[in-house]
Formats: structure tokens, C-alpha cells, sequence
């Protein structure tokens, strides 16, 4: 693993407008087995994925598209298996783009929901709904 690599792929991600980094602590994960400190990065509060100390990325896609990117090679089940989540590990620069592609993925399909949720509250509002919910 390459701090540089990891240095270079968070700088490009906080150039995307709206997102955010926090650090998350290693521990017990599920199944009893030890998970690295990670950096998450967020759009808004929604989690676009996290790269463990140990230079893996991790990113939660829908199910579809999980199986094309592992069957297309451009990324690899996630070592313990968690549904919808792929990894990818940042060893070699030729890692850089193919790591930053799978969370551009993610910042995009992050920002469609963000706007479709901005659009129904709009609608919402504008038809006299002011804070009513629908049953």
C-alpha cells in the first residue's frame, strides 16, 4: 500500500462538490475478524464509500450492477462477503483511476437521489402539501 496512492485519490474525491471524509475505527468485525480504520467518504450524509488504512476501497453498489463490475474485473467481492459490496485495492498508480471511476459511480448516483428527493419536496410544497404527510 502507497500513502501517496491514497493521498492522491482522496484529494481528487474532496474536489467533488458536497463531499466529505470522516475517520471510522478498526475493531471486531462481523464474524469475529479484525477491520482496519477506514476513511469514509460521504455525499451529503450518504456514505459513497470508505479505503481501509490497508489501501482497500469498499462500495456498496445495487445488485446489478455489483455482479457487472466483478464479472467486467474492475472489481472484486468484498472479502467477507457483504451483499452489494465490491473492493478494490489501491497498490500500483494504474489502481488510481479505476478506484476514483468506482466512487465517481457512487458521487453520481448520490447526487440523482439527492436531486429527486430536492424535486418531490418542491412538488410537494408546491402543491399546497406544506408538511403533510401521505398516508
Amino acid at each position: 500500500m502507497n500513502d501517496e496512492l491514497l493521498e492522491i485519490v482522496e484529494h481528487e474525491m474532496l474536489s467533488w462538490p458536497g463531499v466529505s471524509k470522516e475517520m471510522g475505527g478498526g475493531g471486531r468485525g462481523q464474524g469475529g475478524f479484525w477491520v482496519p480504520p477506514a476513511t469514509v467518504y460521504r455525499f451529503g450524509s450518504r456514505q459513497i464509500g470508505h479505503i481501509h488504512t490497508t489501501g482497500v476501497a469498499d462500495l456498496t453498489f445495487p445488485r446489478e450492477l455489483h455482479d457487472e463490475l466483478i464479472s467486467e474485473g474492475r472489481a472484486k467481492p468484498h472479502p467477507a462477503g457483504f451483499a452489494n459490496v465490491v473492493s478494490h485495492h489501491i497498490r500500483e498508480p494504474e489502481d488510481v483511476p479505476k478506484v476514483l471511476e468506482l466512487f465517481r459511480m457512487n458521487y453520481e448516483r448520490a447526487k440523482e437521489s439527492a436531486e429527486r428527493r430536492r424535486e418531490r419536496t418542491a412538488r410537494r410544497y408546491s402543491n399546497g402539501e406544506q408538511g403533510q404527510r401521505s398516508a
